[in-house]
């Protein structure tokens, strides 16, 4: 079949999407559409493989850019005869899905991987909950990452009970466990890059930097931690989106965006991720296979990929106090730390990994 898989940047290509294109580049002919003008170009070993085609499809609401987006996948969808078009984020989606129905493509495949009118309130949250009815209206076909933002869809009445898939136990493409693996070398290597002795404990957030992620919780947090335990460290890794100099104070280290996040989990003794929304959470499963123990937040998607006292513990949404807390019950408990991360290792080996997800893809294009 020709494919046309459509995102908004080479981050989510390069973080998620990667090895589901690889696989399906051996049996299908693939285009990805991208906006390919930003400082991350698409993984080279994708680049090779698949046909790469720019738009300027923007995350934020753009109006008059957004059509523009529109019809250049009008065009691109025109003159491509695709057999299938899928979409990965909510902008992609509802640009991509509306331009191949127009242009009469005949399977239309969006996956939700999280909304982001999940917190909102008023006008906004209302638009872009229309937005979402409308992808799932002009699409043939609905993935989702997780059966927990599955049946949130459903209550909001976003998706038809029964119309959507999940994959596999859920997240887009699992994790790959060469990779995501305890390392003792390269807990070391960051410790020492960072100038973080070997028995101080490390707590690690990796993700964007943004006031939905829970960041600004998770700093008062670590300030009322780090009182208490003077040697504890808190790293952020991941891309500034306007919070950063909210987050600077005692025992913190900004690191910014890597792309070998595999390293920081690695030196870890706790990954935290205290997101107020989160379609599945895949850095708490790639935490796991680090042998890492997780702490987030008790919402949807999360609850997917952490299971609550066996691989990580869970807080209140939005509450500092009860993240502290718990981040303190972690920090005391050693012996609760590695069981943790034993069994987020063991999970993760189970029901993430990566071939499961892939071959998951592949069989459910099989049936198309």
């Amino acid at each position: 079949m020709k494919v046309c898989f459509v995102t908004t940047t080479p981050f989510i290509v390069n973080a998620f999407l990667r090895p589901h294109l690889l696989a399906l580049a051996e049996r299908h002919e693939l285009t990805l559409a991208t906006n390919l003008q930003g400082p991350l170009a698409v993984d080279a070993a994708v680049a090779a493989k698949v046909k790469l085609v720019h738009v300027p499809i923007a995350r934020a609401i753009a109006p008059l850019r957004d059509i523009r987006t529109l019809a250049a996948l009008r065009r691109l969808f025109d003159a491509g005869g695709f057999r299938v078009v899928h979409s990965v984020a909510p902008k992609a989606g509802l640009l991509a899905i509306m331009a191949a129905y127009a242009a009469g493509v005949p399977v239309r495949i969006h996956t939700f991987q999280g909304e982001v009118w999940a917190t909102r309130r008023g006008p906004l949250r209302t638009l872009l909950r229309a937005c979402d009815r409308i992808v799932d209206g002009f699409a043939t076909h609905v993935l989702v990452v997780s059966r927990g933002e599955q049946a949130f869809l459903e209550e909001e009445g976003i998706l038809p009970r029964r119309r959507s898939q999940v994959l596999g136990a859920g997240s887009i493409a699992g994790v790959d466990l060469a990779r995501f693996r305890p390392d003792a070398q390269a807990r070391a290597a960051v410790r020492r890059e960072l100038g973080i002795a070997e028995d101080a404990l490390l707590v690690m957030y990796v993700g964007r930097l943004a006031r939905d992620k829970g960041v600004l919780e998770l700093a008062r947090a670590f300030a009322g931690l780090v009182r208490r335990r003077p040697q504890a460290r808190l790293v952020l890794v991941g891309p500034d989106e306007g919070v950063q100099h909210r987050l600077r104070g005692e025992g913190v280290h900004l690191v910014g965006f890597s792309a070998a996040p595999e390293r920081y989990f690695a030196a870890a003794d706790i990954v935290c991720l205290p997101s107020h929304r989160e379609g599945f959470g895949v850095v708490l499963i790639e935490a796991g296979a680090c042998g890492v123990p997780v702490l987030a937040a008790r919402v949807y998607g999360i609850q997917d990929a952490v299971e609550e006292d066996v691989t990580g513990l869970l807080h209140a949404p939005g509450d500092a106090g009860d993240l502290e807390a718990k981040l303190e019950t972690l920090a005391a408990d050693p012996a609760l730390r590695a069981h943790l991360g034993s069994a987020g290792r063991a999970r993760a080996e189970t029901l993430f990994r990566q071939e499961i997800l892939v071959q998951a893809l592949l069989d459910y294009y099989s049936r198309l």
